[in-house]
């Protein structure tokens, strides 16, 4: 018990000063415990033959596959369309994509595993960091925490809670008839949930800009060129996208588009008309109103434009803002080859945008720059009747699934590479769906294991190519897979050298004789201690029947100190061993001491909250 107490010192210590990365940590502590258990009087700290069975473990395999079927969903664009909604509720504001993205993942990991919810939402709110400009480290964390609390929504949101009302049964053998616990409905711990999951929101709102780490350390999850930041490095020009309304009775009606580009010093780069969005509508075509149009321009040109011809400048984009988003699409640059079937002629003779998907921006061609976008550096030119010649470097607005289309055409080479550079696959979304339906169904309605559940839809996801193989193991965060993995010997020769129930013991010795409150609080405690450096299933299964024989003793409700234990293996968030904390480390380049700072403020909360709802309740 003396080196399994000194091995969570030497685990701690790693984990807060991060001399080495926390996986490697985890890698550690692993390699340790084994070679210990050589040592003469220490052959029972870890069972050698199975000292790598963490690997298979159902957390793990749990993880694996749900990382996998998100990356299947994720992959047909299903994702895309999720966080578009968000945003569209939500606009850029951190004080409103933040609850409605944590509370969104609250009430679905009531009921599916915290860790799968998680995972499934994590593509989301990455499309939403990179769109909305909100850094990813001050999302993830706010939505992984709500994750953890929505598993207190219903007996099915945590294994804790799964397992409580078998644990009840046990113990009720050993009490008298009039001490006869009552086992809990599904919807009995809702209240508690919902008001866990409000103070973790009101939390974020509230102190997130204090508790929450910035931007730094976390990665850059943008993706290709921003047409703003690219207009400006090139052009010297602060030109921007614009939404605008085109009213019926416009004089703007029946003109083409690029005589209104050339001779507004502007570009219409997209527009929308009876519904339907084009990217690669022709140059050559007349406005038809009503409709919208997406420009490319300064901001006085487009205003000045917009009141020439009885338009209307939004705010912000609204039609096209999924046209427009850094994941979807960007600023390419594509030279023209010496023997691309371009030259001699002009994009306007090429249909250039409806044929290869791309809208020209500008030419670049020795030291000379020609485009439609008026700067301080050279006069608007019409491009449209440019003709190409070899060596033109072509900057270009394009979706990136069209680029990858272009990578593969012998008449340009692209020198653009920081682009998602995976095809989506819309056409496969049917598939997606119907397996992540049939997981699901088998989590919430049959006894199958986790694992199993999720490795069905998994395994059908590849079966079918919505994803391939290749695909399915390059999304899989093996980082958190190890971290988790190599963790858990750790919490068996916690619980198998009976350091936890001497640790256990001493504490309820202590409390002996203290108030009825108390004790419930003690019990509390030490469930959030126990969880933190063991499985919550095993730190359940070790209080429940201790919490149940103190509650007899004290004259308290039996059941009630029951849940508490339950409830309480769920408060996991001041350092990452948790699922969940392990599952959004990484991409959001979270440090240890960015869980001691939040978390901690967040494990007060979740006790109090938690302890005040139980006594209101029972």
């Amino acid at each position: 018990m003396g080196v399994v107490c000194a091995l969570l010192a030497f685990t701690v210590f790693l984990f807060v000063s991060e001399i080495v990365r926390i996986d490697l940590s985890a890698i550690l502590v692993l390699v340790i415990i084994g070679l210990l258990s050589y040592a003469p009087g220490l052959e029972k700290l870890a069972d050698v033959p199975h000292l790598f069975d963490g690997f298979a473990s159902n957390a793990v395999i749990s993880i694996i596959a749900v990382m996998i079927v998100g990356a299947g969903l994720d992959k047909t664009g299903i994702m895309n369309k999720v966080a578009a909604v968000i945003l569209k509720y939500g606009g850029t504001s951190e004080k409103r994509v933040l609850p409605i993205i944590s509370g969104t993942v609250g009430v679905i990991s009531s009921f599916m595993q915290n860790v799968g919810a998680a995972a499934l939402f994590l593509p989301v709110v990455s499309r939403i960091s990179s769109r909305s400009g909100i850094p990813l480290s001050r999302l993830l964390m706010p939505m992984g925490f709500c994750a953890i609390l929505g598993g207190t929504m219903t007996m099915v949101g945590s294994s804790p809670l799964i397992l409580l009302n078998d644990l009840i049964q046990s113990a009720n053998n050993g009490l008298p008839e009039g001490q006869k616990m009552e086992q809990f409905g599904l919807f009995s711990v809702t209240p508690i949930g919902i008001v866990l999951i409000l103070t973790g929101i009101a939390y974020f709102l509230l102190l997130g800009r204090w508790v929450l780490p910035g931007d730094e350390g976390s990665e850059n999850t943008g993706t290709g060129q921003g047409t703003q930041e690219y207009l400006q490095r090139v052009y010297g020009l602060k030109a921007d996208v614009f939404e605008v309304i085109v009213p019926a009775e416009s004089p703007l009606v029946g003109q083409i588009l690029a005589d209104i580009n050339h001779e507004n010093h502007l570009y219409i780069i997209s527009t929308f008309y009876r519904g339907k969005t084009s990217m690669v509508q022709v140059l050559t075509a007349e406005i038809a109103a009503p409709c919208r149009l997406a420009i490319i321009g300064r901001r006085w040109v487009v205003e000045e434009f917009a009141q020439k011809y009885g338009l209307t400048v939004l705010p912000a984009l609204d039609i096209f803002v999924e046209e427009f988003a850094p994941t979807n699409a960007g600023i390419a640059e594509v030279v023209v080859t010496p023997d691309s079937k371009l030259i001699g002629k002009c994009p306007r003779e090429l249909l250039f945008r409806k044929t290869y998907g791309m809208s020209l921006l500008a030419i670049h061609r020795g030291e000379e720059t020609l485009s439609h976008v008026e700067s301080e550096t050279h006069e608007s030119t019409q491009i449209g009747l440019e003709e190409f010649h070899a060596g033109d470097m072509l900057v270009a607005h394009t979706r990136w699934d069209n680029l990858m289309r272009i990578k593969r055409d012998p008449d340009f080479v692209v020198v653009t590479t920081d682009f998602p550079q995976d095809e989506l696959r819309p056409q496969k979304v049917g598939w997606a769906l119907a397996f992540f339906a049939v997981s699901l169904s088998m989590i919430l309605f049959t006894d199958i294991r986790l694992s199993l559940c999720l490795l069905t839809g998994a395994a059908g996801m590849m079966l079918t190519r919505v994803l391939s193989v290749d695909e399915a193991y390059r999304a899989v965060g093996w980082n958190t897979v190890f971290l988790l993995a190599c963790l858990i010997p750790l919490g068996q020769a916690v619980q198998n050298t009976g350091t936890a129930a001497w640790i256990a013991q001493q504490i309820m010795v202590i409390l002996d004789g203290w108030p009825i409150w108390s004790l419930q609080a003690g019990v509390a405690i030490l469930a959030t201690a126990f969880s933190l450096v063991m499985s919550n299933v095993g730190a359940t299964v070790l209080l429940v029947p201790l919490a149940v024989s103190i509650a007899v003793a004290a004259g308290g409700n039996p059941a009630v100190f029951a849940l508490t234990v339950a409830i309480s293996t769920s408060n996991s968030f001041i350092i990452p061993t948790h699922q969940v904390n392990a599952l959004i480390m990484g991409p959001a380049g979270y440090k240890v001491m960015d869980f001691v700072r939040s978390g901690g403020v967040m494990t007060i909360l979740f006790l109090v909250v938690s302890l005040l709802m139980l006594n209101l309740l029972y």
